[in-house]
């Protein structure tokens, strides 16, 4: 997904002059990619990522586009002020990059997990909040954001090397990406819990239950239109997230049905609880952990049917 990322955005910056990349003292290969190309248009603002959200400010006052880029609780929860007042209040075209979304780095400690920035960010005005599952959604939303003047982040996993998508697909920034048809209930993911969605769909399946399956790529603004009318006669709805149920993929879906009064739907969500857990480990052991992997989920779910005689 880095590699996806960086590889556009060079073939943005080969036609756009304006186009800047900030980082904050992080020397990945594919980052040097960039600054070889275009070393007068590549910052390393060091460990000040205040400072570095502020420098983006200004570069997109002064004109330029810039991309500002590292891990989750750096590039988000360092810099929150920063975003608010400098980015967000005044609608700068500056494109917020976040690696390393939910749990992909838990073998750091929850001090990494990116499990709450959509929840935070959300409240923001004027910010798009985008959230690519895997290689073909980022190189469609960094390609269509691109375009956008509005200040946009954009959050991944790191570990993502696994196209779900067809090459020829379509993604479109705002609308739902729908990967299969199913009437026995649908199944909403964001990011990297797609490759949970696909699985638990299987599974269910192979139990007769055939699920529509849903990849919600842009957290906002959301499409309510084009998402509603992937609802027909639709009774059951899953959510599936690697973040906080609250305020998260969850939590926009429940607030979408209530809004259009669409209340003959069970809704259940799968994430994170809101609680703070001091366990370490990878990421399978720690989907196993918040019983957010395939196998619960789709043991929940059943129980879910039999429960109501389906």
């Amino acid at each position: 997904m880095r590699q996806t990322f960086i590889n556009n955005l060079i073939l943005l910056a080969m036609k756009d002059k304006d186009i800047y990349l900030l980082t904050g003292d992080l020397g990945f290969p594919f980052i040097l990619e960039f600054s070889k190309k275009f070393p007068g248009r590549f910052l390393n603002c060091g460990i000040a990522e205040q400072n570095m959200m502020g420098v983006a400010a200004g570069l997109a006052l002064a004109g330029k586009k810039p991309y500002v880029f590292s891990f989750v609780p750096f590039v988000i929860f360092r810099c929150l002020e920063q975003i608010r007042n400098d980015v967000c209040y005044q609608n700068l075209n500056v494109k917020i990059i976040g690696a390393g979304s939910g749990i992909t780095y838990g073998t750091h400690g929850s001090s990494h997990y990116g499990i709450e920035d959509v929840s935070v960010l959300k409240a923001f005005p004027n910010l798009v909040i985008l959230s690519p599952a895997d290689q073909i959604e980022m190189k469609n939303l960094i390609l269509q954001s691109y375009k956008t003047k509005q200040p946009t982040y954009i959050r991944f996993e790191k570990n993502a090397k696994e196209s779900f998508h067809k090459t020829d697909d379509k993604i479109i920034l705002g609308k739902p990406s729908i990967l299969r048809n199913g009437k026995d209930g649908l199944i909403i993911t964001t990011g990297s819990s797609l490759e949970t969605g696909i699985k638990t769909v299987k599974k269910l399946s192979e139990s007769k239950y055939n699920l529509k399956l849903i990849s919600l790529h842009t957290l906002k603004p959301i499409n309510k239109t084009s998402l509603i009318k992937e609802l027909n006669d639709i009774k059951y709805i899953f959510t599936i997230e690697d973040h906080k149920i609250v305020g998260g993929l969850y939590s926009s879906i429940a607030e979408i049905l209530i809004e259009n009064n669409l209340r003959n739907i069970t809704l259940k969500a799968f994430g994170i609880k809101d609680k703070y857990e001091a366990i370490i480990g990878n990421q399978e052991y720690l989907r196993k952990y918040y019983k957010i992997d395939s196998n619960s989920i789709y043991k929940e779910i059943m129980n879910i049917y039999k429960k109501n005689g389906i």
